[in-house]
């Protein structure tokens, strides 16, 4: 009775917490959404697809905490099952439900990625103004937003279809082989299929952590350390290349007045380009002149030395990740089976600190919850800080800037489907940093040998050991997130070289944002190809 009491307690903690973890993601989104979103082209719909989407995400990397510590609160730490666990059927329905709940955050992943996003996506890009045809519009979206659910079909029967097993020989018969395949379809309930899209969508996912997250990485926290430049002095500085401009288009406007004949095409070319350019500087202007005024930018100039600090901080941590995904790499290079395993390693073989760290917080619930959520939210600030600094690109081309209050609906719908990847890929991510605390938390088990001494007779002793893939089925539990990274080989395979890219990445970036100099403090805010009615919402 004390011991259903206790699990009951645990159960009701554990959904509290996840419920507040759920509340505090809502506010961040909202705040994150609206922070960046255009107040010209603000649209409701985007703005909620945006919010949802990377809500979603974000809840589905909080459930990977959850299924750790179910599988880990099971156990004592002797390594016996509780009371409650005893009982396979027990321990089963715990599995199922978490099983169940990664089945619909997937789902609703899919859903998002494949149908909701795209379909908004391209309404808004087929908006026409003048004639507002609405019909229009939704019979457009559909049609491009088919193409993207035809791509969700064959990619749940490619996963359907592809064998998990080895098919049987040459010599088998022709009902052996169609037993075969019914067995390998039916077996698993639907797993492999949605596997191998969420796989696929994680992969997607890992080129974007190698573009994006890798470098905000390390433009985050130098860029906290190094701060912005001087107000004062980039007004004084802009004050002089308005004057300087003025001066060029006072010389050419008199050399037309002393000549008497129209300006040169070359002329007319260059007076064009130097009044664009004095629009921008007096704009520019009007901006240095707000948050010289702003109360923001004197509490953000009191506060430099906790942003020092924070930045320091921060690239203490970039390098904890990156020395922690080495070792990690490096263990499954020296002692795992090779490319045709997906480089799965059986136990941990060279000391991981982040891996020991998340081992020694386990016991303590929920230290260990707040630090995975931590990385998490650490790398979703991180890659955030990679997209607002480099834009939306495919390959060589610019598709959009991420701007604060000035950026497009479309764009953040670019945005939080790059940041749903991201998070997707950051699962395996935090797998890589902590292997075995991601397959069994801090599962135990009991090793009976036989007590040493003539004297002892045929009596045993347990010994107690770590969980790990040596270990007897019966005695670990395996997470649910685990199966769904490495249900299929190839693609641990290419997650592993993924993170010597990333590592590689990272160097680069750290090199890119050492060079780079200090910002300006309006960074982002004033463009050539802004209008002045943008500046709208900075002066009134």
């Amino acid at each position: 009775m004390h011991s259903k009491i206790l699990q009951r307690n645990i159960f009701a903690l554990t959904i509290h917490i996840f419920l507040s973890l759920l509340q505090i993601i809502l506010a961040f989104c909202w705040v994150y959404i609206r922070k960046f979103q255009s107040r010209q082209e603000s649209e409701v719909v985007s703005t909620i697809t945006a919010i949802c989407a990377l809500s979603i995400a974000l809840i589905t990397s909080a459930l990977l905490p959850v299924d750790i510590f179910l599988v880990s609160f099971m156990k004592y730490p002797n390594g016996t099952y509780k009371e409650w666990a005893a009982n396979n059927l027990t321990r089963g329905q715990i599995e199922d439900t978490v099983l169940y709940g990664y089945y619909t955050l997937y789902s609703f992943i899919l859903f998002c990625v494949f149908l909701w996003i795209p379909f908004v996506y391209f309404y808004y890009e087929e908006r026409d103004d003048d004639n507002g045809n609405k019909c229009s519009q939704v019979k457009n979206a559909l049609k491009y937003t088919i193409g993207f659910a035809i791509v969700c079909v064959v990619l749940l029967l490619i996963g359907a279809f592809v064998p998990l097993e080895a098919p049987p020989g040459q010599n088998s018969t022709q009902w052996e082989k169609v037993q075969y395949i019914f067995e390998e379809l039916g077996s698993s309930h639907g797993l492999p299929a949605l596997s191998f899209s969420i796989s696929t969508l994680t992969l997607i996912g890992m080129l974007a952590v190698i573009t994006y997250t890798a470098y905000g990485m390390s433009v985050l926290p130098l860029n906290l350390i190094k701060g912005t430049r001087s107000v004062v002095y980039e007004r004084l500085e802009n004050t002089e290349d308005i004057d300087d401009v003025e001066h060029q288009i006072e010389k050419l406007k008199s050399k037309q007045c002393t000549d008497g004949r129209p300006l040169s095409s070359r002329d007319r070319n260059n007076l064009q380009e130097l009044e664009g350019k004095l629009q921008v500087l007096r704009r520019r202007g009007r901006h240095l002149e707000i948050a010289e005024r702003n109360c923001c930018t004197k509490v953000g100039s009191a506060l430099r030395p906790l942003k020092i600090l924070l930045g320091v901080f921060f690239i203490l941590v970039a390098l904890l990740f990156t020395v922690a995904l080495f070792i990690s790499n490096l263990d499954k290079a020296l002692h795992s089976a090779g490319i045709s395993s997906g480089f799965i390693i059986f136990g941990t073989n060279l000391t991981n600190p982040l891996n020991e760290l998340l081992l020694a917080l386990q016991p303590v619930f929920p230290l260990d919850y707040i630090l995975i959520t931590i990385i998490t939210m650490y790398f979703v600030v991180t890659s955030m800080a990679g997209i607002r600094n480099m834009g939306i690109w495919f390959f060589w081309i610019r598709l959009y800037k991420i701007r604060p209050k000035k950026t497009r609906p479309q764009a953040l719908l670019f945005l939080c489907m790059i940041l749903l990847l991201i998070v997707l890929h950051t699962s395996y991510m935090i797998y890589s940093l902590a292997p075995q605390y991601v397959m069994y938390g801090s599962q135990k088990y009991l090793v009976q040998t036989p007590s040493a001494g003539p004297a002892s007779g045929n009596a045993t002793s347990g010994t107690t050991r770590t969980c790990d893939a040596d270990a007897p089925e019966d005695q670990c539990t395996m997470t649910r997130s685990y199966l769904f990274l490495h249900k299929f080989w190839f693609f641990s395979t290419i997650y592993y070289f993924g993170n010597w890219a990333f590592i590689g990445a990272f160097l680069v970036g750290l090199v890119v944002s050492c060079c780079r100099g200090k910002k300006s403090v309006i960074e982002g805010e004033v463009e050539a190809d802004d209008s002045d009615l943008s500046d709208d919402e900075y002066v009134h």
